[in-house]
């Protein structure tokens, strides 16, 4: 390493956020990044540990640890302080398609199995990352490449979030001719309309797009395959197929007055408040997307969807936010039970929790609760949600511990809106269906263990839509993983 001691030599530091009331007055990013020189000094903090978990990427006690991509951590890291930013952009680039994605949304694998981390503060790899890549577009590192000779194979690629662009991105490269559809109205996928603003400002996917345009890959949006067009048509135009289409088959709450007037899912939510500020120059116009001004909002689901609701409603004007968990709440520090390097299972409050607590005085989770009944006005209008509590009990048949409700614990809370953000269940069947792809037991289509082949000749798998609701990072290694089966199936051989 350039800096033996630099773990000894500085602390860690972090990129600064705006305040919580300053920053809920827009939809921007909000954190002002390091200068070069102090987050090179981040970059020396990277310990030469000998084994560096940060890039292992391997499932430990049922978490992965370390990064899914493998990203070479410890090089790029040594590269950035030595100021070599080309090189480090090489080494970065070598093994992640979009880093201009993962250093912003990416909850950081690395970090939480950085060794520097065991005894200490983590090194700061998401932001070197940043700035690895915001630098190489700066001087031209990350410019266009278009491949100078075309196999004449032709790939079509369904979905154009994390998965499928990193899919055409990869094969592009080798020289076939990828055409990616998409059926929303912009490139991206979750990426474009499940991520908020906040967190990847849209203009950060438009500039890689258009870089892969320059570079070779067709994008056709506005077309949903399997309605829009036929499978049959699909299969017969292009050589392969790869189905990159999501989990977009969102879990739903079953409960009385289900049917009330006020009731959204999460992605749908977060989907109408980034069109209507695309549409309209980053300002939301009154009746273009699902408002929460003025409401009083409860979002079922503590994940980061449900993080990113309760951050969106706020910046709307919410009157109040409830976010309900049905699990217990995670220790604020690693049990004993959970040592590094597994994933640490502590609690975290996220960008959402800490501008609630900044605007209304208290943590908006309200940990083992969930909805027992919606209740509506004479008009149908959400008005009102029956609380339950839950404990978790034993089954005495399968063994297994589940939440269960805990009789005379129901209690009321005025609601006008309800955002379900409780996860995935799955592939939509529509798709599934007009390709006659095999599905396993969760819907998410069927391949052999490690492999990306369907049931059906010429066909292909990955992201959310193979592996289930995931991160971005994994979207990317299902992408790339994808690309070097289907190249090698193409071609007999690949040098992916």
């Amino acid at each position: 390493m350039g800096k033996p001691t630099g773990f000894l030599d500085y602390e860690r530091e972090e990129a600064q956020a705006a305040s919580p009331k300053e920053r809920i007055k827009n939809f921007n990013e909000f954190h002002e990044p390091l200068s070069v020189e102090k987050q090179k000094c981040q970059a020396a903090r990277c310990m030469e540990c000998g084994v560096p978990f940060c890039q292992n990427g391997q499932v430990i006690s049922g978490m992965v640890s370390g990064c899914p991509l493998n990203n070479l951590i410890p090089e790029w890291n040594d590269l950035l302080y030595m100021g070599n930013m080309e090189q480090a952009y090489n080494r970065l680039h070598k093994t992640n398609n979009f880093p201009e994605f993962t250093s912003r949304v990416c909850p950081a694998l690395c970090e939480k199995a950085c060794t520097c981390g065991l005894n200490g503060d983590a090194v700061t790899v998401r932001a070197n990352e940043h700035l690895i890549i915001e630098n190489a577009y700066e001087k031209g590192f990350a410019a266009a490449k278009a491949p100078t000779v075309r196999t004449g194979k032709k790939v079509a690629v369904i979905g154009s979030g994390p998965s499928g662009l990193a899919v055409a991105d990869q094969l592009n490269k080798r020289g076939h001719s990828v055409t990616v559809y998409e059926r929303d109205d912009r490139i991206g996928g979750l990426l474009m309309y499940g991520i908020p603003n906040m967190k990847l400002e849209k203009h950060i996917i438009d500039r890689k797009v258009n870089i892969m345009k320059e570079e070779g890959v067709e994008f056709i949006t506005g077309v949903n395959v399997g309605k829009d067009i036929k499978a049959s048509e699909i299969l017969k135009k292009y050589d392969k197929v790869v189905l990159a289409c999501g989990s977009r088959n969102a879990r739903d709450i079953k409960a009385p007055g289900r049917d009330a007037k006020g009731i959204y899912f999460a992605v749908d939510f977060l989907t109408s408040t980034t069109k209507a500020l695309l549409d309209n120059d980053g300002k939301l116009v009154d009746g273009t997307f699902i408002s929460a001004k003025d409401k009083d909002v409860v979002v079922i689901g503590g994940g980061d969807t449900g993080n990113d609701c309760v951050g969106t409603s706020i910046r709307h004007g919410a009157k109040s936010v409830l976010q309900l968990e049905m699990m217990p709440k995670a220790p604020d520090e690693r049990l004993a039970s959970n040592p590094w390097p597994e994933w640490p299972r502590v609690c975290k409050t996220d960008y959402g929790q800490e501008e609630a607590i900044a605007v209304f005085g208290e943590d908006p989770r309200v940990y083992q609760t969930t909805v027992k009944e919606f209740v509506k006005d004479k008009d149908g209008n959400l008005c009102k949600l029956v609380l339950v509590k839950l404990e978790a009990k034993k089954d005495e048949k399968t063994g297994r511990m589940n939440m269960v409700e805990i009789k005379g614990s129901e209690y009321e809370v005025d609601c006008q809106l309800v955002l379900i953000a409780a996860g995935f269940l799955g592939s939509e069947d529509y798709v599934t269906k007009a390709f006659k792809v095999d599905t396993d037991s969760r819907t998410n289509i069927a391949t052999m263990p490690g492999k990306y082949a369907t049931s059906v000749e010429n066909v292909f798998t990955a992201g959310d839509v193979h592996r289930g609701q995931s991160l971005v990072v994994w979207a990317i290694r299902e992408g790339r993983d994808c690309a070097r089966e289907v190249d090698e199936s193409l071609m007999g051989y690949t040098n992916l």
